[in-house]
């Protein structure tokens, strides 16, 4: 189902790019968290960030995916890990590799439709807590990996799950970001991906070209990263062949469990082509549009007192979620 979303912007927050950035300076409390290495199969590792222990009960787990070079200390991943620790709930973030401040020991790293170390989690969380069910949230590019995840190989221990701010047309985002004040986001975000890869090629001396400092320095968009980077390491053709193969817009009608979407219309991310169409939805998916609200943003209240509906809706619908699951 696709609805009207009752988030409404306030006057003084109306502009998208306000709604992304303010809560960033909005929340500065640092998280408090229990961290744990989870080791992979392959022999590289994840760095996960639990809330506090976990006791063996029957309440919902709630799992966290963050986007694009975030980590726990991601605004929003910070105001929800706190937000479900006022609530009293039991949730873990997961670190894609080399995100939680140390590179991970392989080459390749993460992108937008890399589901196996998801799985792994899962299944390992699964296995630990067998009388919980399982709730995950994606934000972001987690978000498009969390919808890969349900509609090629949805765990069964996983009964419901929620999406924000997913750039669900790979493609059409890549495109996005480049213009405008959008790319300020961009310049960040690449700043931030050239230095982690810099740090890793130190270790990784034997890979050669086309990974060479002066190259990866040289890199000017988050297509032309996608193209030099993340489609070779990750065994995809070309940045185009990338997109295709992992945006999530495609995969929503093969969604089983449960799922809430949330997503502003004037996202600075993305463009109106993210949008489902009504018929492109499972009948398991809610997706609710707000025509504002920018990227993983949605501040409302008045300025001197903000309040932060994200956090505020996904507790309703993960509440919601934990009394239906078996």
């Amino acid at each position: 189902m696709l609805t009207e979303s009752h988030f409404r912007a306030p006057w003084w927050a109306r502009n998208p790019h306000l709604q992304t950035i303010l809560p960033k300076w909005l929340r500065r409390r640092p998280a408090r968290y229990v961290a744990e290495r989870f080791e992979l199969a392959d022999g590289d590792f994840v760095d996960l960030a639990w809330s506090g222990p976990i006791s063996p009960d029957t309440r919902p787990l709630i799992v966290l995916f963050h986007g694009l070079e975030g980590s726990v200390e991601s605004h929003y991943a910070r105001g929800m890990l706190q937000h479900l620790q006022r609530r009293g709930d039991q949730a873990v973030l997961m670190h894609f590799r080399g995100c939680s401040g140390e590179p991970n020991r392989h080459l390749g790293a993460y992108h937008s439709g890399a589901i196996e170390d998801a799985q792994a989690l899962i299944a390992e969380l699964a296995r630990r807590f067998p009388g919980k069910p399982l709730l995950a949230v994606g934000y972001s590019l987690g978000g498009n990996m969390l919808v890969n995840l349900l509609a090629r190989a949805c765990p069964p221990a996983l009964k419901a799950a929620a999406v924000v701010s997913a750039p669900m047309r790979l493609d059409a985002c890549s495109h996005r970001i480049n213009q405008g004040f959008s790319r300020v986001y961009q310049r960040y975000l690449l700043g931030t991906m050239r230095a982690h890869l810099l740090r890793k090629l130190a270790c990784h001396p034997q890979a050669g070209a086309p990974f060479l400092p002066r190259d990866i320095k040289a890199i000017r968009t988050l297509h032309e990263f996608d193209q030099r980077v993340t489609a070779p390491l990750h065994g995809f053709d070309s940045a185009e062949h990338y997109y295709q193969s992992c945006s999530g817009l495609p995969l929503l009608a093969r969604i089983p469990v449960p799922t809430l979407i949330l997503h502003a219309a004037d996202d600075p991310f993305m463009t109106r082509e993210v949008i489902p169409r009504p018929e492109q939805l499972s009948p398991q998916v809610r997706y609710e549009l707000s025509q504002q609200g920018g990227h993983v943003g949605f501040v409302y209240g008045p300025p001197w007192r903000p309040r932060f509906w994200l956090e505020e809706r996904l507790g309703q619908w993960l509440d919601e979620q934990g009394q239906a699951a078996p």
